[in-house]
This record gives C-alpha cells, sequence and structure tokens, in this order.
C-alpha cells in the first residue's frame, strides 16, 4: 500500500488529492456507472478527477493476454537496452516489448532502434519511443509485482480518450483527465475542455503518483483546491 501526502502544494496552492477506492474493477465494466458509484456521492462543486489509464483501458476491453505472445528476437535484444529501474518492471519485459513491436511494426521498430541506440551514444534519450509512436509508450501491465489483472495482461492505449474525459465530464458532472502514472514519471493522456487546470500544472499536482502502484485499488483521484485560511 502506497503512503502519500494528501496534500499537495504547486505554485504556492495548496491541492487535497482524495484517493476512491474502488472493488477490484474487472474487464467490460461501465465506467460511468463505476464512477457514479463511487465518485459521485463524494463530489463538492469546483472539483476535477483525475483517473489511471490502465483502468479505462480494462472497462473499454483494450487488453492483451500475455498467452497471446510470442517473443520475438528483436523483442529480446531492444529489452537489453532499456534502462532499468530498481523498483519498477517497467519496460524490462520482452513480452511488453513485443506487443509494442506488433503495434507500431517490425520496420518501424528497428529504424527506432538504430536511431535510438545512436541517440544514446550522444546522449540523448527518448528517440526510440519517438519513432516508435503509436502511443506504445502507454502500454502498461505483464508485471508480477503488480495487482491483477495486470500481471498476466497488458493494458493497452485507451481508446479515444478525449472523448472518454469530455463524456465523464457530462454524464458524470466532473472536469476529468486521464494519466499513465507510476512511481517514475506521470503523463497526462487527455483532459475534458472543462479542467480548471491545464496539462502541466496537472502533472504537477499528481506528480508522487497519488493512486499508487500496487494493491491500493485506488484508481480514481478526486483533486480539490484548498481555500486559503
Amino acid at each position: 500500500m502506497s503512503d502519500f501526502d494528501p496534500i499537495r502544494q504547486v505554485r504556492s496552492v495548496s491541492y487535497e488529492r482524495i484517493a476512491i477506492k474502488s472493488h477490484l474493477i474487472r474487464s467490460g465494466e461501465d465506467l460511468i456507472g463505476v464512477l457514479k458509484r463511487y465518485v459521485s456521492p463524494k463530489l463538492v462543486a469546483g472539483d476535477w478527477l483525475a483517473l489511471s489509464e490502465k483502468v479505462v483501458s480494462l472497462m473499454q476491453n483494450d487488453i492483451r493476454n500475455i498467452s497471446t505472445v510470442n517473443v520475438s528476437w528483436l523483442a529480446r535484444l531492444i529489452v537489453k537496452g532499456v534502462k532499468k529501474y530498481p523498483h519498477d518492471k517497467g519496460w524490462d519485459n520482452p513480452e511488453k516489448m513485443q506487443v509494442a513491436i506488433e503495434i507500431a511494426g517490425y520496420p518501424r521498430a528497428v529504424v527506432a532502434m538504430l536511431i535510438g541506440g545512436f541517440g544514446k551514444l550522444m546522449g540523448i534519450r527518448g528517440i526510440f519511443w519517438h519513432i516508435l509512436g503509436h502511443r506504445v509508450s502507454e502500454l502498461d501491465g505483464f508485471n508480477p509485482i503488480v495487482l491483477e489483472p495486470y500481471r498476466e495482461n497488458v493494458a493497452l492505449p485507451p481508446s479515444h480518450p478525449q472523448e472518454t474525459c469530455q463524456k465523464i465530464e457530462s454524464e458524470v458532472g466532473v472536469p476529468s483527465v486521464i494519466i499513465d502514472g507510476n512511481n517514475i514519471n506521470v503523463k497526462i493522456i487527455a483532459m475534458s475542455w472543462g479542467m480548471p487546470v491545464d496539462a502541466k500544472l496537472a502533472r504537477l499536482i499528481l506528480l508522487d503518483n497519488p493512486m499508487g502502484q500496487e494493491d491500493e485499488l485506488t484508481p480514481f483521484i478526486i483533486v480539490r483546491q484548498k481555500k486559503s485560511s
């Protein structure tokens, strides 16, 4: 279970991050129904909502089981050059890399590997992911230390994330943002039009990943600006 400070100060403004605990959400569940059940009763005027990208993908059935993945020589080669983190599997996983290759295509993956490798020699990182494209950096799963169903499944990038955020704002009544968050970084995937903060500020408010990365069952975070006393 993660331990985070519910209050985070950014640019001299304090924000309360309220972690919303849910049941263990399964593939294909209704996103709007789940939000109305767990989030709606806790909302007040001015709130906005952050959602875990992988939970959105799960409810959209945008997932793939590890049993369907046949790892290629290319995937095994690429992961040898991936940066390793001591407490996060990240991309140090050939099955996950194989899914990325299949999404982007083998020719693009080879080009990305070669140019990305040259970029690393020049001290420039991130070229591989930029060339690979297709939002594959958003893939999340195949991790034995996290909660099911993400041990044996990988969450693909959610379909139509901006439209999903807008639907949440319209039907649940709260501006929303979908994030790709982990213990290393937080990335803003999409936001609804009514968000009271921009993407840069939203990322800073959520940068310590208040959803957690293990068995918290808190895929939704209500963000509330604290009034000055």
